[in-house]
């Protein structure tokens, strides 16, 4: 008998922000950054919520994180993302996905987060929402160490390569499968199963979505999960959350900024 699965972006899908941008504070608290990376992060962050992230641009993040990644210990970055993860990625859960995925499984379903993120991020958001099954971007490690180099980036394309390999080794139906996201970028995640839906979609994947006259859903209301989900040992940083909103104020007057040189 044939399987079901329900495959789901991550950023702007399930969460509130890009997972990778968010963790920026952390990692310059554990010195792997510095005061300008985490601005630029903040800025970066800041664009993403406003317009979404083409293709281009993605492929510029991807250029700058993974470069910046390059050296960094991967155990190091395993610790500070648990140490982290729910004073960072709990507040941002939507309420409407954190239902959808309870629909899913209720109904039997695998449900599996595809994101262009790195897995070293992506698997335990996965585990914290109750995904049965995580992909993420993997970058090249040697000796304990990032290359700065890119083994599988999991965005466009690569996600649909990625879902008929899950589809092939789990046995999923992609014919009565399912997919979520937000941007043009994941058409083809879309187009490879039977029941697509667009979330908070951009303007792209907003009109692709009413030629194909696909369901489009706004999911508006980030919901703590501390009470389903408890907090993690260790050395949690306690004052996260005030930093990602100072760091955010500072990206977006760094864009007015711009905007007014630009003008002058």
């Amino acid at each position: 008998m044939s399987r079901i699965a329900a495959f789901f972006d991550l950023d702007k899908t399930v969460i509130a922000k890009s997972s990778t941008l968010a963790f920026s504070r952390p990692f310059f608290q554990e010195g792997l950054i510095n005061r300008r990376a985490v601005l630029k992060s903040a800025y970066a962050q800041f664009v993403f919520m406003l317009a979404g992230a083409d293709a281009d641009q993605m492929d510029r993040m991807r250029a700058h994180i993974t470069a910046l990644a390059a050296g960094w210990d991967v155990e190091q970055i395993r610790s500070i993302v648990s140490e982290t993860l729910h004073d960072i990625v709990d507040p941002l859960v939507y309420k409407e996905a954190t239902q959808l995925i309870a629909d899913h499984k209720a109904e039997g379903h695998d449900v599996v987060i595809v994101s262009a993120s790195g897995e070293e991020l992506v698997a335990p958001i996965a585990q914290m929402i109750g995904a049965d099954y995580s992909v993420g971007t993997k970058m090249v490690i040697l000796d304990g160490r990032y290359t700065g180099d890119v083994d599988f980036y999991c965005a466009a394309d690569n996600k649909a390569v990625a879902i008929k390999q899950l589809a092939a080794e789990h046995g999923y139906d992609l014919s009565k499968s399912y997919a979520y996201s937000d941007s043009v970028t994941d058409l083809p995640m879309l187009e490879v199963v039977g029941h697509p839906t667009v979330v908070n979609p951009d303007r792209g994947l907003r009109r692709i979505a009413v030629e194909k006259d696909w369901p489009v859903q706004q999911f508006v209301d980030p919901v703590s999960l501390r009470s389903r989900i408890p907090t993690p040992s260790g050395k949690a940083v306690a004052v996260t959350a005030i930093s990602l909103g100072a760091v955010a104020a500072a990206g977006a007057a760094w864009y007015g900024l711009r905007r007014k040189r630009n003008r002058d």
